[in-house]
């Protein structure tokens, strides 16, 4: 959106008059408030930092807004987004660090955009040449009106998230996805080495990302020798023995638990195991 000169001066103005207040003493609460969010993600965090501005009954997208125009994707300065780890943005790859996140609205498609000048106000100065990464994303149209900018991490797993934006009557979801499982294991080959062994850590890798059960089994016998009554061992080494077609020793092994359990009063591992000794009975 480009700015006439009287809107430039109008500004500079406000900046001022802002700057004296601050400097008696004066608080006006912000017309676009701030947000940042910290999600953990893969080995590392993704943090969002943006300004979100409401709609107060004006139109936005094809309106204030312009489509097939770059917006800074919320209000003030440029959104920005920071990856400690290099990660896909829809199937392509955006090394770690901080980008400013811009975007172009259109009726049929949504192009996202991160610079690699994060810090900058607005789109003003935003030069496509900074560019490192564009990807496209289709809009969906709420039937609900969404007043306030709206932006936040969901459908979140160990390797894969989206990031949704919603405003007024438009939302999309911008798919990021990571891969861990080398320098987990690579992490997990050099911790065995030393003398405190991540064995239950080790062992629940192993079990929910379909590697070496036996291995799997042996870690979480090592595991439960460091509490022989503790019940959550004996429900996750079922769990193992089940996966490996060991019936009878998931059996065996969530009776124990239940008996621990119960006799330590704690009822969710009562149930746990319970309902591991039901499936190993099938």
């Amino acid at each position: 959106m480009k700015l006439s000169i009287k809107s430039v001066m109008l500004f500079i103005v406000l900046l001022g008059a802002a700057d004296f207040a601050n400097a008696q003493g004066a608080k006006f609460p912000q017309a676009s408030s701030g947000q940042t969010i910290i999600q953990d993600f893969g080995l590392g965090k993704i943090t969002l930092i943006y300004s979100r501005p409401n709609v107060k009954g004006r139109k936005i997208f094809g309106g204030m807004e312009p489509m097939e125009a770059v917006w800074r994707t919320g209000a003030n300065a440029a959104t920005r987004i920071k990856f400690t780890d290099a990660v896909k943005i829809e199937g392509k790859d955006l090394p770690a660090g901080e980008y400013a996140l811009f975007s172009i609205p259109g009726k049929k498609e949504w192009t996202i955009i991160f610079n690699k000048t994060a810090d900058q106000w607005g789109a003003y100065d935003y030069k496509e040449s900074a560019d490192i990464l564009r990807v496209k994303v289709k809009p969906i149209a709420l039937k609900d009106k969404v007043e306030t900018l709206n932006m936040q991490f969901i459908n979140v797993t160990e390797t894969s998230a989206q990031l949704s934006l919603m405003w007024e009557n438009t939302a999309f979801a911008l798919n990021i996805t990571t891969s861990i499982d080398e320098q987990v294991m690579a992490n997990i080959a050099e911790a065995m080495k030393g003398e405190k062994k991540p064995y239950f850590n080790s062992a629940m890798y192993y079990y929910q990302n379909g590697k070496d059960l036996k291995t799997a089994l042996g870690w979480m016998n090592e595991a439960e020798k460091s509490d022989m009554k503790a019940p959550w061992f004996k429900y996750w080494k079922g769990r193992i023995q089940l996966k490996m077609g060991d019936k009878a020793g998931a059996q065996a092994t969530a009776q124990t638990g239940i008996d621990l359990a119960k006799a330590a009063k704690i009822d969710e591992y009562v149930r746990l195991n319970s309902e591991l000794l039901a499936e190993a009975k099938k």
